[in-house]
């Protein structure tokens, strides 16, 4: 990849950007319910969480089974992008609110390529350092719903702003090089997709 990231412009069709956000709004709210009437305990996370450690009190997901659909939907088309095998390993969604940060960083090996695909909402730029030094002031990429950044989260930081919109909703679907022994990495180490993180060996 040049840079280290690319950008691929409507990789999701608009209807379906449509349905999937508004499904997470919905999953959020019934979790909310759920944990608030005491239906579910508050430290089940299969519903999704607000224990984010990157983003506090803002819910996230991680394996949806829709999004884990989509990050099988979207391999063959990253491989054709970026000319390379690649190994799903897992997704993770969330709600963005107004006030939300996303501090500067880099990913763990499971991060190896990843995307973020803005699914609907207001919008929000991502910053990326495509030299992969730290501390430098980046690039700012501004997404649609549908557009999708194919970037290397281990090599790069990157970060978003303070947000001031209402909501943002973003799906990152994450991948492993299979050259590089990620295949062993299959599906972060769960026996399938769609598992919460808990089933991990």
């Amino acid at each position: 990849m040049k840079d280290n990231y690319i950008i691929i412009k409507s990789a999701v069709q608009k209807d379906l950007c449509y349905f999937l956000y508004n499904y997470l709004l919905i999953k959020k709210q019934v979790a909310e319910t759920m944990f608030n009437t005491n239906y579910i305990s508050p430290f089940n996370n299969d519903w999704g969480s607000w224990n984010d450690t990157q983003v506090s009190n803002t819910y996230s997901i991680y394996g949806d089974v829709a999004m884990e659909t989509l990050l099988l939907k979207m391999q063959p088309l990253m491989e054709k992008k970026i000319k390379e095998k690649i190994t799903p390993t897992y997704s993770y969604a969330r709600v963005y609110k107004k006030g939300d940060i996303l501090k500067r960083h880099k990913d763990r090996f499971s991060c190896e390529i990843s995307t973020t695909l803005n699914l609907g909402g207001d919008p929000w730029p991502i910053y990326l350092e495509p030299s992969g030094e730290e501390g430098k002031k980046g690039i700012k990429v501004n997404l649609k719903p549908g557009d999708m950044l194919i970037y290397k989260g281990c090599d790069l930081e990157h970060w978003r702003e303070p947000f001031k919109g209402k909501d943002c909703v973003q799906v990152f679907l994450h991948y492993n090089l299979s050259s590089k022994k990620g295949d062993k990495n299959l599906f972060d180490k769960r026996p399938h997709v769609g598992l919460p993180s808990s089933f991990k060996k």
